[in-house]
């Protein structure tokens, strides 16, 4: 009996997990008594959010935000399953009263039922505010505020109601299960040489763990932050057997290739959302790591010594998914040039996932939740552009106001699925008005980079998938009879609007190559054309199908007076 009760229990678990809604990856108990859960997805793209609210009642709940997270000021929808049926609106309060109700009707009710003394409301609004009784949502902490009766008699809630102040935007779920503990990935006493741009790499080895772990938090270790601008950790393949510490890129350590941890100049603590984790120890293989620290010595300064590197949380306790990191955009490597004196200059990297399985024997889809996109001192925008058919279905991350010096890991808001065959188009935007000459593709701050590490899951032995222009197509298009003579065209050419227009439109015509390549380094390399990026509107502020009665509203409006001051 125990054994068949536990066989249960876990099928119960399993069924659990398996019914996340990836448009919900978000959940925070907005009680102490864990009465009441609120789980929200997000598309900023879109600019809407979607919310599932759930309240151990079966009487009337209701959901808001709050100025300062009492009554006066708030943006607040009240809903429930009455006698005659359900009923859900949108409020605002002028003070300790009842709400009134808004003449716009700003939130969409997509369900709400009523069972086992639980009501479960789903609705969706807009991110940004529709009309002056609504609150728009920002990227800063907002105070929720929440309220249940055990009726449906609205009338004073008593205790039945509270505040928490959550970052709904920028969430990072902040957890610490049983059985966790961390380790450290970090330079040691690294003596920094006396120039701008210095990429150092370490390969190490990682811990060992009798059971498979799973890293559920990464949180960077900085001890010269004007000097450190990222780190990166990478798998090795089973082919580096050796510890090594040295310049990046002058040794073993340039096959070590499969990102596993990025972080960014400005970003901070990156947690995994509760269905993945990063593994590591058991049956994981037992490879070694490479730390690449890029350090910008803007200064130059001689002497300075660095510990910086990455600590790595983790825990026995598996969760549903290994997770994983794939490196797309715009292979690092010479050959691509941005002009100088140019106000928006546009370079493409294209991931065509058609031709991951030549590259892996099971493949499947990719269910991304987070990105972090990055170029360097000229970018100004980054996009990700996703394609399903030949035709774009979204965006699947964006920055329309990148920082240089503001980079970190971010939530897509929810998971969005690359199904293979699908091809991502990574645009970044460049800004060279103040440069007199050539800025070439590369590793140095001055240089650049276009590139977006996106975080999914299944895992997958998957390294990275991108591309990069045919060189010898853009010489033989531009009337170069070889690359040499390209080369001098390129430093020699004037550059003005028109030069560059018709440089930026030649670079995207062209063929380009489709470069996959697994953990093990080996890849496919295939010729394609970039597809049209196109930005996609933000879906109108929208009026919600609130589902009222003349007679709830009559019923709403007598109560009002009965509504007692928090």
């Amino acid at each position: 009996m125990g054994t068949l009760s536990l066989v249960l229990l876990l099928l119960s678990v399993q069924w659990s997990r398996a019914q996340e809604d990836p448009l919900l990856p978000f959940s925070e108990h907005l009680d102490p008594e864990h009465k009441v859960r609120l789980k929200w997805g997000f598309d900023e793209i879109q600019g809407t959010i979607l919310f599932e609210l759930t309240v151990d009642t079966s009487g009337w709940v209701s959901f808001g935000f709050s100025p300062k997270g009492g009554m006066t000021g708030a943006d607040i929808v009240i809903g429930g399953v009455g006698p005659g049926g359900r009923y859900f609106t949108d409020h605002h309060a002028v003070g300790n009263s009842m709400p009134l109700v808004d003449q716009q009707q700003n939130y969409k009710l997509l369900s709400l039922n009523e069972s086992d003394g639980r009501t479960i409301m789903k609705f969706q609004r807009s991110i940004g505010s529709c009309d002056e009784n609504d609150l728009p949502i920002t990227n800063l902490p907002m105070k929720l505020i929440y309220a249940y009766g055990q009726t449906d008699d609205i009338t004073y809630h008593s205790t039945q109601r509270g505040t928490k102040e959550l970052n709904l935007l920028k969430y990072m779920p902040q957890v610490n299960p049983p059985n966790s503990s961390f380790f450290d990935v970090t330079m040691v006493n690294f003596t920094l040489p006396a120039k701008q741009t210095h990429y150092h790499c370490k390969i190490v080895r990682a811990p060992t763990f009798d059971r498979k772990q799973h890293i559920y938090r990464i949180e960077p270790v900085i001890t010269n932050p004007d000097l450190v601008h990222h780190l990166l950790l990478y798998r090795c393949p089973p082919s580096v057997t050796e510890t090594f510490e040295e310049e990046c890129y002058t040794g073993v350590d340039g096959v070590c290739m499969e990102t596993v941890a990025v972080w960014g100049v400005g970003g901070g603590t990156f947690e995994f959302p509760e269905v993945a984790g990063l593994p590591i120890g058991g049956n994981v293989e037992d490879l070694l790591y490479r730390l690449e620290v890029h350090y910008n010595n803007l200064n130059k300064s001689a002497g300075r010594v660095d510990n910086s590197g990455l600590r790595f949380y983790h825990t026995s306790e598996l969760r549903q998914h290994d997770a994983a990191v794939l490196m797309t955009g715009l292979a690092v490597t010479p050959g691509y040039a941005i002009p100088p004196k140019a106000k928006s200059f546009l370079t493409y990297g294209l991931c065509d996932t058609a031709y991951i399985p030549e590259v892996l024997q099971t493949p499947h889809d990719l269910q991304v939740f987070s990105a972090m996109l990055h170029t360097h001192l000229a970018g100004r925008k980054v996009r990700v552009g996703h394609f399903r058919g030949g035709k774009q279905i979204d965006l699947l991350a964006a920055d329309e106001n990148y920082d240089f010096e503001y980079q970190e890991v971010t939530n897509l808001g929810k998971t969005k699925t690359v199904k293979l065959g699908d091809k991502l188009l990574v645009e970044c935007t460049y800004n060279t008005e103040n440069r007199s000459a050539l800025t070439w593709g590369g590793l140095s701050t001055s240089e650049e980079m276009c590139l977006a590490f996106l975080f999914y899951y299944p895992a997958m032995n998957l390294s990275t998938c991108v591309s990069f222009p045919d060189v010898t197509s853009l010489a033989s298009t531009m009337g170069a009879p070889d690359i040499y003579t390209w080369l001098v065209m390129m430093l020699t050419k004037t550059w003005d609007d028109t030069s560059i227009h018709q440089y930026q439109q030649t670079l995207k015509g062209i063929d380009q190559f489709a470069i996959v390549t697994n953990s093990n380094n080996n890849g496919s390399l295939n010729k394609g054309t970039l597809p049209d990026l196109k930005v996609i509107p933000p879906a109108p502020c929208m009026s919600g199908c609130a589902t009222k009665s003349l007679a709830l509203l009559s019923l709403l409006l007598c109560l009002a007076v009965q509504w007692a001051s928090l």
